[in-house]
């Protein structure tokens, strides 16, 4: 993924400064111009110096950075108002903030109403963003997105350990139990699940081409949303990266989604993918960054705890 242009929201407090951090390490490392959007909660006016602190941290970017900075011009910006200023931009920084409000409860917080309509990645912050990512974990779920997923991640930060995983869906069995099938069923079934992940894992990763030091794999049972939080913990991944579906406001209020789950539990930071995202191909310079040792050969790991 070439990332060359990013936004970043923020209401300029010290609790959303990690958002900005991330956005400028992002930037750097990507040579990526930066654009700042000052939002402050739903139903707050703009702080009446919020048009000069927000120019002052773009100059500060700037000479920092040697890299453009622009400024969005500042007023109380809406969710909505922030995926109209993203179309065009590689990459939206957030910070993950939660709201409470009847619009944040019918309508969904921010964060998922942005997600709702974005169609670029959009990364939600939780810690501060100075240094790289040193573990990230891909939701993988083997449909044709996946392998865009494991790609984005790979080119997001050469240097971090990349581990992907894939919670196998326990529906079939629970039907099968309902259905009263032999316990000997049930185990075949069970059995024959994993080897088709296991095998579906190995395909996938070996469609992975790009040169990395580290590349690890883990399967889980259960509720994709849960299994990625415990493995995410599991695993003290700083990082996950997961796809989502476009949905209605009644299906993410109802239904939720895993990428909802993951916001909702997981203490790291998340990248949520757009289906139907492309990302730009790595210039050959971006290539070199990463060296030409081999890959090493998969290592499959169990998941942190499964269920039974």
């Amino acid at each position: 993924m070439t990332i060359q242009s990013i936004l970043v929201a923020t209401d300029l407090s010290v609790q959303e400064n990690g958002a900005v951090l991330r956005a400028r390490q992002l930037a750097d490392a990507h040579r990526a111009s930066m654009k700042l959007m000052y939002m402050p909660p739903q139903g707050h006016k703009p702080a009446a110096d919020a048009t000069l602190r927000l120019g002052a941290l773009a100059m500060q970017l700037e000479e920092d950075l040697a890299l453009r900075v622009r400024t969005v011009p500042v007023k109380a910006h809406k969710p909505e108002d922030l995926v109209a200023e993203a179309r065009g931009t590689h990459l939206v920084v957030l910070p993950h903030r939660r709201e409470r409000s009847t619009a944040a409860f019918f309508r969904g917080q921010p964060v998922v109403r942005i997600l709702r309509d974005a169609s670029c990645p959009v990364l939600v912050t939780r810690h501060g963003g100075e240094l790289p990512y040193r573990h990230i974990l891909v939701a993988v779920d083997f449909s044709p997105a996946s392998e865009g997923l494991v790609r984005l991640a790979a080119d997001l930060d050469a240097r971090a350990a990349l581990e992907l995983f894939h919670a196998i869906d326990t529906l079939g069995e629970a039907k099968l139990r309902s259905a009263e099938a032999t316990e000997q069923a049930v185990r075949a079934y069970r059995e024959r699940c994993l080897r088709d992940a296991r095998q579906r894992m190995l395909t996938l990763t070996d469609s992975y081409v790009a040169r990395r030091n580290r590349l690890l794999a883990a399967l889980g049972r259960g509720d994709p949303g849960r299994q990625t939080v415990i493995q995410q913990e599991h695993s003290e991944a700083d990082l996950v990266v997961v796809g989502k579906r476009r949905s209605s406001a009644w299906e993410d209020f109802f239904c939720g989604s895993v990428a909802h789950r993951v916001l909702s539990w997981g203490s790291s930071d998340v990248l949520v993918v757009p289906h139907g995202f492309v990302p730009a191909t790595a210039p050959a310079a971006a290539q070199r960054m990463r060296g030409t040792h081999p890959q090493p050969a998969l290592r499959m790991q169990p998941a942190g705890r499964r269920n039974a």
